[in-house]
């Protein structure tokens, strides 16, 4: 009997701690926010999740045959967590169908509610504001004409500082000091070292309105389908000391010389102002962005300096011009999405034919049906790209997202 009595009682233990630790220790898996584990009574979140992105692509130059393609445009993994009492976050994400999938990994110390610190590689907000949109949430397809000439993936390698203040009337102040790299930008090997010097960069957004319905301001269309108007009023410049790439996100791509022989790579500014509306499923998106080469004073294509670098010859190694982007969007109570986008392109040297930035004008056309708010949709979009000195050129695609 008393045998029988204590086995109870152990039973009953072992049950009431079990209880205790669920209570304290959790695990919940929810379609976009993948799988989530909370520890210590919350005190610890983690989370496992990311996105695929199979699509079938259509692409036709004028004057060639049109070409087609089925792959997975994008294949996100996520992991990352919070650190309450300690105010620390993290975030490891890759893209594996990329050559090089690392795409975000840093740091981040929230001191304060308005104030966050953070370290390592990962999205900018130096450019403009379609390239603050991560992949997955995208209002078409793909970024548009202005983000592809003025970006690559918008990753870099630094320090970087943002605050958010205001409630009725919000102001967000960002600053970035960076490598000028672009993302890996201590090369792959102890032989490809960053060249140049860093970049410094900020942002200010501002918020007439109030500041958008959480996460609204995370992407263009308007998914939470605001019921008072709401503006995003921002702006955003960048300067990077000795850039040798045609966007200043990366190294190496070319090199200039002074009469010595040594290397002189010029400065780098890039500019952006953007607008976003937001009301009752209806969105607009307007973007400026200018680029502009200082620091040129007599260069050299080679170290023996016998072949000088002609005035309009800097346009071959960077894109330098304006571009600006129109962008309206509405999305109905039952989750279509129709959009429209014209974007524009002008050289700053337009005699030059071999100009890296074009002048070019482009239309998209986007439908898109949300099964399961962003996490689950359906995505279509044509777009054609007029360029004056050159073919024209046609784009569709199909493609579907899956967040996990």
């Amino acid at each position: 009997m008393k045998k029988r009595i204590y086995i109870i009682l152990l039973i009953s233990n072992a049950m009431l701690f079990a209880q205790q630790n669920s209570n304290k220790n959790s695990a919940n898996f929810e379609l976009g926010k993948g799988l989530t584990f909370d520890v210590n009574e919350g005190n610890y979140q983690f989370y496992l999740g990311g996105f695929i992105q199979p699509s079938m692509t259509f692409d036709k130059t004028s004057g060639n045959d049109a070409d087609y393609q089925f792959n997975a445009k994008r294949t996100f993994f996520m992991l990352g967590g919070n650190l309450v009492k300690e105010k620390i976050s993290f975030l490891l994400q890759t893209d594996f169908s990329q050559t090089n999938p690392l795409m975000d990994a840093w740091i981040a110390y929230h001191p304060y509610s308005w104030l966050t610190i953070s370290a390592g590689q990962k999205q900018t907000f130096v450019n403009n504001r379609e390239m603050l949109v991560r992949e997955d949430r995208l209002q078409f397809t793909d970024r548009g004409l202005l983000s592809q000439t003025f970006s690559n993936t918008g990753r870099e390698f630094g320090l970087f500082l943002e605050g958010k203040f205001g409630n009725k009337f919000g102001f967000a102040p960002k600053f970035a000091v960076t490598s000028g790299d672009g993302r890996n930008s201590f090369g792959t090997d102890s032989r490809d070292t960053d060249l140049g010097g860093l970049k410094v960069g900020g942002r200010l957004d501002l918020f007439p309105l109030g500041f958008f319905s959480k996460g609204n301001d995370l992407l263009t269309a308007d998914l939470a389908r605001e019921q008072t108007p709401k503006i995003l009023f921002g702006g955003a410049v960048s300067k990077n000391k000795g850039a040798s790439n045609s966007v200043g996100e990366g190294h190496g791509d070319f090199m200039l010389y002074d009469a010595s022989g040594n290397s002189k790579l010029p400065d780098y500014t890039q500019v952006y102002i953007d607008l976003l509306f937001k009301y009752k499923g209806f969105s607009f998106l307007s973007e400026y962005a200018n680029a502009t080469v200082n620091g040129l004073n007599i260069n050299y294509l080679d170290a023996t300096a016998s072949q000088i670098l002609a005035p309009q010859q800097i346009s071959e190694f960077l894109i330098l011009g304006d571009s600006y982007n129109l962008q309206f969007g509405y999305v109905t109570e039952k989750g279509w999405s129709f959009d429209m986008r014209y974007e524009s392109n002008a050289p700053e040297f337009a005699s030059n034919l071999n100009s890296l930035l074009t002048d070019a004008s482009s239309f998209t056309f986007g439908l898109t049906k949300y099964l399961d708010n962003n996490n689950l949709k359906i995505q279509t979009a044509i777009s054609t790209v007029n360029i004056a000195n050159g073919n024209n050129q046609t784009f569709g695609e199909i493609m579907m997202q899956i967040s996990f």
